[in-house]
């Protein structure tokens, strides 16, 4: 059964779009648990946009009306996010679980999101960008996210090809190359689709 957290190395890495991406492409149900940033698009109505129905969007624990770090946001809304509340929901099949900007983001002022990974006990996928910094930011993900027992099922890049980098994170990282997403304009479930299914091993997944 295919369950998986899909995080990413920093805010802006194309998180959403491989989490959207993999929904689709497995049919999966998606969770957002945490939604900071209510002004636009949300990254669950992107994902139901972006998969056409082939992903049934499970709706969010939390609504934070800022966009920013979700324990931030949740106190100027007044509220506390508390994580025995976001357990993993019931059901059969695929799941697709969509963290908040990267590994450490916190949750609350005791909790970061590596640690819900953790107490969820699912298998990571890591979306970095292929631009000047991935590799350190790459890297002391990995370290964070192992070092509090996660599993990694791998990493999967975004944007234009890298190889040097991209070797070197998986090369030091020790974890698998899940391929690279590339940069899609404009991005249409159809586009989104075909770019999954060639670039990127759901066969590892």
């Amino acid at each position: 059964m295919s369950r998986y957290v899909v995080t990413g190395t920093d805010t802006g890495v194309g998180k959403t779009l491989v989490a959207a991406g993999l929904a689709g492409h497995l049919r999966a149900r998606y969770w957002k648990p945490v939604q900071a940033g209510l002004d636009e698009e949300s990254d669950s109505e992107a994902v139901h946009r972006l998969t056409a129905g082939r992903a049934e969007v499970l709706p969010e624990t939390w609504r934070l009306n800022t966009p920013c770090s979700p324990h931030e946001a949740a106190r100027i809304d007044g509220v506390r996010i508390d994580p025995a509340a976001l357990v993993l929901p019931e059901g059969d099949g695929p799941l697709i679980v969509e963290g908040a900007g990267g590994v450490l983001v916190p949750v609350n002022d005791e909790t970061l999101y590596a640690d819900l990974f953790a107490q969820w006990g699912l298998p990571v996928i890591l979306v970095a960008r292929t631009e000047l910094g991935t590799i350190n930011h790459s890297l002391l993900s990995l370290e964070a996210l192992r070092s509090r027992g996660v599993a990694v099922a791998g990493i999967v890049f975004s944007g234009e090809e890298n190889a040097a980098s991209e070797a070197a994170i998986v090369g030091f990282g020790k974890c698998r190359h899940l391929g690279r997403l590339p940069r899609l304009d404009p991005v249409t479930p159809a586009g989104l689709a075909e770019a999954v299914a060639a670039h990127i091993r759901t066969d590892l997944l």
